[in-house]
């Protein structure tokens, strides 16, 4: 059964934001918009105590939850455990310290008819060309504790971050920023790191802040650095986000990763067109062979971006 108003009202979108910047800005820059799932029922603490529950138990590749961050550059890997069962996590979260992701919640059929409604809304935006360009689309919920840190990273997908309860403050970099974000870092995260992205506190200065509240979202392009500061309560916020199908530029961000090994100086991707058609083309014949041939032989295609 649906459980939202949102869901049985054909007419109401699920977000709110101006055609004009949407179009003039989608994947290139961030921007806010609104949106009516503020306090919705699938967001309360017992329906995601739910949620998570049956993700520990059925797909615990999809989950992870950690406590205690305490500086914004700081890797997820150095981030302590949760020493309880993220349930229990979740009804102690006042105190935790934690920071809980829940992934691919849209295999949840509630959650995914929120997500169908929103890509709906953002395909109709960008026009059908788009459809054709994207590999698939994902619900993931974070559920954070008061003063929790999410620290500085860059992502895979292209995010519409929707602020459901609580506030939080994000800081947004340009992702086009190469002091910011250079291009080793990229390379890195694309070939072999997904927290290659390294914060510099003598640049957070060129961060954009938005104070994300029930009822607003921002859009993140892909790569987009960003960090959040979780304000004095509980938050819940869901990205309903999507992957491009179009590998095409990161398989040349992982040719530059292996020729930087080599101790050449790769040209960026977009500075020539014909350079960007051979990396292209090498890459993505490596990765075929290494899926197809037998153990030694697709680990030495992986020491190569190892």
């Amino acid at each position: 059964m649906q459980t939202s108003a949102v869901m049985d009202c054909e007419a109401t979108r699920v977000i709110q934001l101006e055609t004009e910047a949407f179009r003039e800005n989608f994947n290139k820059r961030w921007f806010h918009f609104e949106h009516v799932l503020a306090h919705h029922p699938l967001f309360d603490l017992d329906r995601l105590i739910a949620l998570a529950k049956q993700t520990a138990a059925e797909r615990p590749h999809h989950l992870h939850f950690d406590k205690g961050a305490t500086s914004v550059g700081q890797r997820w890997s150095d981030t302590p455990a949760c020493d309880l069962p993220v349930d229990e996590t979740i009804r102690r979260i006042e105190q935790a310290g934690a920071w809980i992701v829940l992934k691919h919640a849209e295999l949840d059929r509630d959650y995914k008819v929120i997500l169908e409604r929103t890509m709906a809304e953002v395909h109709e935006l960008a026009g059908p060309q788009l459809r054709k360009q994207v590999n698939f689309e994902e619900v993931i919920l974070f559920i954070t504790s008061p003063n929790r840190l999410t620290t500085y990273h860059i992502d895979r997908e292209c995010n519409f971050i929707a602020q459901v309860r609580g506030d939080k403050t994000i800081y947004i970099f340009d992702r086009e920023d190469r002091e910011v974000l250079p291009e080793p870092e990229i390379e890195r995260f694309w070939a072999v790191d997904n927290n290659a992205a390294v914060y510099k506190k003598e640049l957070q200065y060129r961060a954009n802040s938005f104070v994300l509240r029930p009822g607003n979202g921002v859009h993140l392009p892909v790569n987009a650095p960003h960090w959040l500061q979780n304000h004095d309560n509980i938050s819940v916020t869901a990205s309903l986000n999507f992957k491009f199908n179009d590998s095409r530029l990161a398989n040349i961000y992982r040719a530059n990763y292996a020729l930087r090994k080599l101790g050449l100086a790769p040209v960026p991707p977009g500075k020539s067109p014909a350079r960007d058609s051979i990396k292209r083309s090498v890459v993505t014949a490596a990765m075929a062979v290494a899926n197809a041939t037998p153990d030694a032989l697709r680990d030495g295609f992986k020491r190569m971006f190892g």
